[in-house]
């Protein structure tokens, strides 16, 4: 009849599967062509299972490369490693304190003896472990020395600063690391025996 087109129907290929396409199958009323497949986001397509996927999935690619690059890696050591170092200031701020103190109790040991012995006696009843109950305890007893205290350790520390040198102290923890590990090796290591006698019973 003139004007209809007839539509082949070919046989199904042995490769089909749900995902063939029309042409797959022989429905096409032509060669089929080798085009590229479209995808979801250039065809336009939006459903629950195809469109948007892309969309959705990109925020979490991102926030987890956001939370890989706050991550710290030392070296070769793999792991996440604390940013916080408020507890090593909180030792160092005990330490000048326990440091000034013992250069208060020097002064007054040569310059006035009678508070060089309240002020030792003051130190032996309290000791100098945390540094803001130590001079808060002493602020209470002796006011003067309490501010003696707080000033020589603010004084101290300035002097440190200007002294402390980063790479040496990075080198003196480097070089006792080894030093420990090496003595460690010497420990574990089996030497050969020198006894001759020993010897002569393997032989």
């Amino acid at each position: 009849m003139a004007g209809t087109q007839t539509m082949v129907i070919g046989p199904i290929p042995s490769g089909f599967s749900p995902r063939s396409s029309s042409c797959d199958l022989g429905l096409c009323s032509g060669p089929p062509s080798r085009r590229p497949a479209a995808s979801p986001s250039r065809t336009g397509l939006c459903s629950s299972f195809v469109g948007g996927w892309g969309d959705r999935r990109r925020p979490a690619v991102r926030s987890r490369k956001r939370r890989e690059r706050n991550r710290f890696i030392v070296d070769e050591i793999a792991g996440q490693y604390e940013e916080s170092f408020e507890d090593i200031h909180g030792q160092l701020i005990n330490f000048f304190t326990y440091k000034a103190v013992r250069t208060v109790l020097h002064q007054l040991y040569e310059m006035n003896p009678p508070k060089y012995i309240w002020f030792y006696n003051f130190v032996t009843n309290n000791q100098v472990k945390d540094g803001a109950r130590f001079l808060s305890s002493l602020g209470k007893e002796h006011q003067e020395l309490a501010e003696r205290v707080m000033v020589t350790r603010l004084h101290l520390y300035g002097k440190w600063i200007k002294k402390c040198d980063h790479a040496m102290m990075y080198q003196r923890i480097s070089d006792e690391n080894l030093k420990l590990m090496r003595e460690r090796l010497m420990e574990t290591v089996i030497w050969p025996s020198e006894d001759p006698n020993a010897e002569n019973l393997d032989s």
